[in-house]
């Protein structure tokens, strides 16, 4: 396993037992599900709070006229939004996603009556479950992945970065080449434009509460030395990677106790976040020395390796899961693992090895289930 000198005592701290609450009125055919599923989630360990400052999970039913929020205090704070619709959409993810958005979720549940639930989220995951015998436990299962995780997005900077890397180095040009290159292959998603479907004042929180002002799809890192690692920044283009510290960071660590990451940025730069999934980068970095790049992509390759649950993107539980995979690879330094649900991490030896490798394998679609 990794080894460090944080304590990993906070981390489960955290993990156990987590905490949920229930907000909103739940619509006439909801009603027994907001009934059933708190109990189910007792039944599994959770704990209920009928006011708490900081749940882990808030179970928030929403109604499409008005979908309101529930105004998290905390990044950790997972929110599953459910919703009943008489029907489902001819195109989900176009119809739905705007639900998902405005009512400030980490998963949205649609249920239709006589067919069940639909999930959609953040990272674009759908999938159904069937109205029938266990229902209710059925959806706790699928929602506990989202409603127990521990999310690693803070970033510590250290105004430290050598100057002879202010400017970059030949790493950070390999990064900003792979960029160009998954740009030509059309891999780099568009991110949903959030600021055009939350009202400002939502937005405003959005970007208060993480940092960010939209969701990016894919990230791609580089090692340096043996700690360190170039990585690319949260919610920037992934074809123009060019200021160090802005569109490009150096992480030098993951502080367990203030369950963030680290970094060393130049003194006169203003730093954007790193990607959210550093904290996985940088567990495979540290068990593997043998591992030069990491790349991930929201696409799939055949018969491949995969996480079994749908962690969301900057959890600790997706590192772990993802880490657990590359460790069981008969290569762990190329390995293929994965993200079930969501998408591909790759390891190599260089970005350009990565690049050779899976040129001409990637399928767009991820499949889901």
């Amino acid at each position: 396993m990794i080894q460090s000198k944080n304590d990993y005592s906070s981390i489960l701290a955290l993990q156990s037992p987590p905490t949920f609450t229930v907000f909103g009125q739940p619509t006439a055919g909801l009603e027994a599900l907001s009934q059933e599923l708190p109990t189910v989630l007792q039944a599994q360990g959770y704990r209920f709070e009928s006011e708490p400052d900081s749940p882990r999970a808030v179970l928030n039913f929403i109604r499409a006229e008005k979908p309101i929020p529930y105004r998290r205090k905390a990044q950790g704070t997972m929110v599953i939004s459910f919703l009943e619709l008489p029907q489902m959409p001819a195109d989900p993810i176009a119809s739905l996603y705007g639900y998902l958005v405005r009512a400030l979720s980490n998963m949205l549940v649609v249920y239709v009556p006589g067919q069940g639930a639909y999930f959609l989220t953040l990272e674009l995951g759908q999938y159904h479950e069937p109205e029938g015998p266990g229902f209710a436990e059925r959806l706790a299962e699928r929602i506990h992945p989202i409603a127990s995780s521990v999310l690693v997005v803070n970033n510590l900077f250290e105004p430290d970065l050598e100057p002879e890397l202010w400017q970059g180095d030949a790493l950070t040009e390999s990064l900003s080449a792979a960029g160009r290159k998954l740009a030509e292959w059309d891999l780099l998603p568009t991110a949903f434009p959030i600021e055009e479907i939350l009202p400002p004042e939502d937005f405003r929180h959005v970007k208060r509460l993480y940092g960010i002002g939209g969701l990016s799809y894919g990230n791609l890192s580089v090692r340096k030395d043996e700690k360190r690692f170039w990585m690319s920044a949260s919610g920037v283009d992934k074809a123009n990677l060019r200021e160090v510290g802005r569109d490009i960071l150096m992480v030098t660590d993951y502080d367990a106790e203030q369950n963030a990451m680290r970094l060393s940025v130049p003194p006169h730069v203003e730093p954007r976040r790193v990607s959210v999934d550093a904290i996985e980068h940088w567990m495979i970095y540290r068990e593997h020395p043998q591992v030069g790049a990491i790349l991930h992509v929201h696409a799939w390759m055949e018969n491949i390796s995969s996480t079994q649950f749908n962690y969301p993107c900057g959890t600790y539980q997706l590192a772990d899961a993802v880490a657990e995979k590359v460790r069981q690879a008969p290569d762990p330094s190329r390995a293929v693992v994965g993200l079930k649900n969501h998408g591909l991490t790759i390891t190599g030896h260089s970005l350009p090895e990565i690049l050779e490798r899976i040129e001409g394998r990637l399928l767009r679609q991820v499949p889901m289930s």
